[in-house]
């Protein structure tokens, strides 16, 4: 089993900035990729960014330049760094964990960090 807990979450202007955090525990040897997700209301979850254990990253094309990944293993730690926010970027933000001794076999979610950016 493995646990994500969000947080950094918050109300941010225009143009602003925030950090997000994603703390793994549990049985962390064996997680390949953690991900972030968002969830605008009404509309579908979507990625974000994710990052493997080894540091590879992946954007949706729109977050390219504005969000960045990144992670700390030894602290099972990781980050989403989000500038230049717009309002459309305001949604939950879910960490996502794929764990798997040799393919992926569990997905693990957290319960979501609230991002609201005002216009």
């Amino acid at each position: 089993q493995v646990q994500l807990v969000e947080s950094g979450g918050g109300l941010v202007q225009s143009g602003g900035s925030l950090r997000l955090s994603c703390a793994a525990s549990g049985d962390t040897s064996f997680i390949r990729i953690i991900n972030w997700y968002r969830q605008a209301p009404g509309k579908q979850r979507e990625l974000v960014a994710g990052i493997t254990r080894d540091g590879v990253t992946n954007y949706e094309d729109s977050m390219k330049g504005r969000f960045t990944i990144s992670r700390d293993n030894a602290k099972n730690m990781v980050y989403l760094q989000m500038n230049s926010l717009r309002p459309e970027d305001t949604a939950v933000y879910f960490c996502n964990a794929l764990w798997g001794r040799f393919v992926v076999q569990n997905s693990y979610w957290g319960q979501g960090t609230q991002v609201t950016v005002s216009s």
